[in-house]
């Protein structure tokens, strides 16, 4: 295996204030390796998840919860 999971086809919100994009996202020992336009990443992963409709948000922590 080339990466451990990869995310496909979500829509990307990176945290640089840039404009939401649709990508593929490749993790390998829980950091991000590779963020590549969807359909063009390499390789094969232990999981992958069809985030197609999706927002992806790495690192975002939602602060609003109810317990």
């Amino acid at each position: 295996m080339d990466h451990d999971l990869i995310i496909r086809g979500g829509r990307l919100a990176d945290g640089t204030g840039a404009p939401l994009r649709e990508a593929d996202i490749a993790v390998r020992d829980g950091l991000i390796t590779h963020i590549a336009v969807p359909g063009t990443l390499a390789g094969t992963a232990g999981e992958t998840i069809d985030a197609t409709g999706l927002l992806v948000t790495p690192g975002f922590v939602d602060i609003h919860t109810h317990y």
